[in-house]
């Protein structure tokens, strides 16, 4: 390759880098914003402190969404308790125990684990089919109909909630809580069917808005009860989940979990790359141009034959294609046309 066409490959490279970079900054500027949750926006807070850990609203969820169900004596089952557990096909929610230490010795607390229904969800953003759907009133819903079983909303989930029914090969389905949000539901599709449940009132639901300045009044009255902290409230851009604890939440197992919204940063970053098709495009001509500028020509059989050197050098080339140097030597010597090389 010449110098010449050196500095052109150098020269086009870098054109086509620039035109990345240009393209991809409107990422950059569109990585900040923000999506606000809906007005009607609703919600369940959960007071950790509250929480006795009589998992009846593990209970009510299994009987609402067609789980099998839990026994009574199950739910005296104290022994659950000694490892955590996680949401699973089977149970959309679980309450596991959390130990901690204070300056008067050791205190336990039950936490509620279920999908945290985002402000703005990644699994959303992550659907390549439109199965997972965000609604206004608060709840990500999910149609099996659609799904095609690629997963990924289980990587994309910052809490790792999505579980998926590995046991039924032919028509698996991603599993999570519902919010009991179908009109179609068992409970009606108006209160979550744990909220009803529980005895002690450490779930209230209501509208978002309205749960977060609760908590917050609930911080301000006990601030010797609860850290101020009320996770959810910014944790991945928002949830409609929202929780108080009397430690910090890493202490309860919590994802610490940035405030940023994952999808605004992902889709803003893919958008800007793949703005008008533009850039992918670029790239390929580039690819292509060098492609051509370097592919390997092909030399005519008879022109080196009858260059000036008495075809010594088509003969030279032909005995390299072979692998054959003796008669790179011999050619040399004694001058013999390739026809006769090629014969031998």
């Amino acid at each position: 390759m010449d110098p010449d066409r050196r500095a052109f490959l150098r020269r086009a490279v870098a054109i086509g880098s620039g035109g990345l970079a240009v393209a991809a900054s409107p990422a950059r500027a569109n990585s900040s914003s923000h999506i606000e949750a809906a007005p009607q926006a609703m919600g369940v807070l959960v007071d950790v402190v509250r929480c006795s850990g009589c998992r009846r609203c593990e209970a009510a969820c299994a009987k609402a969404n067609g789980l099998p169900e839990i026994d009574p004596e199950e739910l005296e089952d104290q022994s659950l308790f000694e490892q955590a557990r996680r949401p699973g096909p089977d149970s959309f929610t679980v309450v596991n125990r959390r130990t901690f230490n204070h300056d008067d010795g050791t205190s336990a607390v039950y936490v509620k684990q279920n999908c945290m229904h985002c402000v703005d969800p990644a699994c959303v953003s992550a659907c390549l089919v439109g199965a997972l759907r965000k609604l206004p009133d608060g709840p990500v819903t999910y149609d099996a109909q659609k799904c095609m079983g690629c997963r990924y909303c289980m990587v994309a989930c910052p809490f790792e909630m999505p579980a998926y029914e590995y046991a039924r090969p032919l028509t698996p389905r991603v599993r999570r809580c519902t919010f009991c949000f179908d009109e179609d539901h068992a409970n009606g599709g108006t209160i979550p069917a744990c909220v009803q449940a529980c005895p002690k009132e450490c779930l209230i639901y209501g509208r978002r808005e309205e749960l977060i300045a609760k908590a917050h009044e609930r911080v301000a009255r006990q601030p010797d009860v609860y850290v101020d902290h009320v996770y959810g409230e910014f944790e991945a851009g928002g949830t409609s989940w929202l929780y108080l604890s009397p430690v910090p939440f890493e202490q309860l197992g919590f994802p610490p979990v940035a405030a940023s919204s994952w999808p605004r940063l992902t889709e803003s970053i893919q958008h800007g790359v793949f703005k008008h098709f533009m850039p992918p495009v670029a790239w390929c001509a580039i690819l292509g141009l060098t492609a051509w500028l370097t592919r390997r020509r092909e030399i005519p059989f008879g022109v080196d034959s009858a260059s000036s050197d008495n075809g010594q050098v088509g003969r030279d080339r032909i005995a390299v294609v072979h692998g054959d140097v003796s008669r790179l030597e011999e050619s040399h010597d004694e001058p013999q046309c390739a026809a006769d090389i090629l014969a031998r």
